[in-house]
Parts: C-alpha cells; structure tokens; sequence
C-alpha cells in the first residue's frame, strides 16, 4: 500500500509541476494584448489549465501527506536526507498550497477581498505560491537532483525574463511597433 501511494504522490507531483508552470506562464500573458497571438492563446487555455494544475495540486497534497504519514510512523523507510530537512520541505509545500488557494479565491470568490487587497492583486499571490512549489520541488521532490535543479532554474529564470518584458511592455518602455 505504501509503495503505491508513494508512486502515485510522485505521479501527481510530476504532472503538477509542469502544469503548474504553464498556468504561471499563460496567466502572465493573459492581459497582455500587446503580445498578439501569444496573449490570445494564453486567453483560450489559462482558466482550464489552471483548474486541471489545481486539482492535481490538491491529488499530490492529499497523497504527499499519506505518503509523509507513513515516513513519519516509520512504516516506510526514511529518506537519504534528515527528518527535519524531510518535514522542513513538507512545511514549504503545504505553504505553497495554501497561498495557491488563497490566489484562486482572488478570482473565484473576489467579494471577500476588498482594497487594497482587491481580487487581482490576490491572485498575484500565485506567483508566490509557485515559487514556493519550486523550493519544495527543488527540496525534497526529486532523486534526479542534478537534472532537475539546472531545468528548474533555467525555466524559473524564463518566467522571471517574460514577466519583467510583460511588466516593461505595459509600463510603456518597451513596444511592439516596429518602425517604418
């Protein structure tokens, strides 16, 4: 029983993160009409895809605890890192799901977020919560650490690169006009 949740937690986690990661991007360009096409295809999938993270995020929660259950109880064994880095990690991720929560309802339930807390800056929370899903994936999510932490990096460095062109592009700084 112990293996299976234990592969099904790493099946849901490595479903998550990459969904996870392509909601943070389409959510990025998805008030940004000044990228064109990009923006419209952000507009077609964000929500959807958004949801299907959600909820594989919400499959990983509930099998990683299970899974931490039965580390914590010994009925399994340890990990090759300490207990405390273990439950350290645990804690990140259970932070990363509770601020994630907290951007969804910026959106779905906007009446309970007032000024200057309004629904959007709320939801601007996700990119919180994502970081802290790359600490706790960095952390404790992988045994194939020296591939994963240069991937995780270079990708986070991508998010960071379009969310500052986004940031340049609507302060005005940047154009998409070319001259002529």
């Amino acid at each position: 029983m112990s293996r299976l949740v234990w592969v099904l937690d790493r099946g849901a986690a490595l479903v998550t993160y990459p969904s996870l990661y392509l909601a943070v991007l389409t959510g990025i360009l998805y008030n940004t009409e000044q990228f064109g096409v990009v923006h419209e295809a952000a507009r077609r999938v964000h929500i959807e895809l958004s949801v299907f993270a959600m909820i594989v995020t919400l499959l990983h929660a509930c099998l990683g605890v299970l899974d931490a259950w039965f580390v914590v109880t010994e009925q399994v064994p340890a990990p090759a890192y300490s207990t405390p880095y273990f439950l350290g990690g645990l804690v990140v991720g259970a932070g990363a799901l509770l601020v994630l929560v907290v951007a969804v309802l910026g959106l779905t339930d906007a009446g309970r977020f007032h000024r200057p807390w309004g629904p959007r800056v709320v939801h601007s929370f996700a990119y919180a919560g994502f970081a802290f899903v790359t600490i706790h994936a960095a952390a404790i999510g992988t045994d194939l650490t020296g591939f994963v932490r240069p991937l995780l990096g270079s990708s986070v460095a991508f998010l960071v690169y379009v969310l500052a062109l986004r940031l340049l592009v609507l302060r005005g700084i940047l154009s998409n006009t070319t001259p002529g």
